[in-house]
């Protein structure tokens, strides 16, 4: 029961952490990197930790809160968006949807992801595939509402600029997905195997 009590406190630690760091990102240049309209964000990877410590729902609230502050930077809170300036000037509704909904599927899913593949391997394997697949959701769901919700305005018509969808998509996240994927897949299974021997991450054995 004690070392029950002692990782869950040790969980929660490891959320409240993931979060601060979240708005650390979110309100400091240091988690944003702009390269043109869009910038390579790494609040990805406190997502993908939180989804590796605390599964779905540690991952659902994380990602949720990178969510909610990724719409408040459509009005200059924290690292102002020039995308997101435009869209909630579009519909701010649509905008909430867009910035908030693929962060808290990516996070939820991405806990589902670890479970799943922990139960077949090692932590560092199992933490680094979740930093994988959660940056690389991020970008498919990202892209995907862009696309769905704004694709017949003005503004996103002049940036696919009458090109195939899916090649818009490519080139337009072409750098930024590379440069997030591989950043979150290394820093999480890093940051995993630590918490691992540290008896925060489940103890599961393989097959």
């Amino acid at each position: 029961m004690m070392r029950t009590t002692k990782s869950k406190t040790l969980q929660l630690t490891v959320l409240g952490f993931m979060t601060a760091l979240i708005f650390l990102f979110a309100f400091t240049p240091i988690g944003s990197i702009p390269i043109g309209p869009l910038v390579i964000t790494l609040n990805v990877i406190p997502v993908a930790i939180s989804a590796a410590a605390l599964g779905p729902l540690g991952g659902a609230v994380a990602g949720g809160i990178f969510g909610l502050l990724s719409f408040l930077q459509c009005f200059g809170i924290g690292v102002p968006s020039a995308m997101g300036a435009v869209l909630v000037q579009i519909d701010p509704f649509l905008a909430f949807v867009q910035r908030f909904v693929p962060r808290l599927l990516d996070g939820f899913l991405a806990g589902l992801i670890f479970q799943a593949v922990r139960k077949h391997s090692n932590a560092y394997a199992a933490c680094a595939v979740t930093g994988f697949c959660t940056a690389f959701l991020n970008t498919a769901f990202f892209m995907g509402t862009l696309v769905l919700l704004f694709g017949q305005t003005e503004y996103l018509q002049g940036l696919i600029g009458g090109r195939n969808i899916l090649l818009f998509i490519c080139t337009f996240v072409g750098v930024n997905a590379v440069v997030e994927m591989a950043a979150c897949t290394l820093v999480t299974g890093a940051i995993g195997s630590a918490l691992y021997k540290a008896r925060v991450l489940p103890e599961q054995s393989k097959g």
